[in-house]
């Protein structure tokens, strides 16, 4: 069943990369080869993928996901922004360094989601994942080295999200 969920993800996301319709007309060749790739990656690399796999088929959790990437966006924007000021300020108010924030996030999917939308905002780094659910992020402009005001600022707005998505 895994494998077949993951074919079916890795088929959607090569149509939707390389939209083979053009004129109306189906490119045979760029189907076909998108069916032969998710068929290899589907039986190769399902182990490496999350096993919660009925997450990918909840529609809740779709519908939270679907909420999800505008407020990611949002936060994305709003830290490039930020990036950009710090750079282009002549002062360059920065205070870089590595702060440690806690997560309440139980499955490997969440938090794997959690440390890639940290890291995908400017400004923010997951460095390290510890087994005991906190997470090390270099952030360029340190604000407070509490673990529970940091894990405020940088975690806790994806967190609320990803726990409905992914638990």
């Amino acid at each position: 069943m895994r494998r077949l969920i993951y074919f079916v993800l890795a088929f959607l996301t090569w149509i939707l990369l390389t939209w083979p319709v053009a004129d109306g007309k189906i490119d045979v060749q760029v189907v076909a080869a998108g069916l032969i790739a998710s068929a290899i990656v589907s039986v190769l690399f399902h182990e490496i993928l999350p096993k919660e796999h009925h997450i990918f088929i909840s529609p809740v959790r779709i519908f939270w996901f679907l909420l999800y990437v505008p407020v990611f966006f949002y936060y994305v924007v709003k830290a490039n922004i930020d990036v950009v000021y710090r750079a282009l300020h002549p002062k360059m108010p920065i205070k870089p360094g590595i702060v440690k924030i806690k997560t309440n996030l139980k499955t490997a999917s969440g938090i794997t989601a959690l440390a890639n939308s940290i890291t995908l905002t400017p400004g923010t780094l997951t460095v390290d994942l510890t087994d005991d659910g906190f997470l090390y992020v270099h952030w360029i402009n340190v604000k407070s080295d509490d673990i529970e005001e940091a894990t405020r600022l940088i975690g806790q707005r994806f967190e609320w999200f990803l726990k409905r998505i992914f638990e």
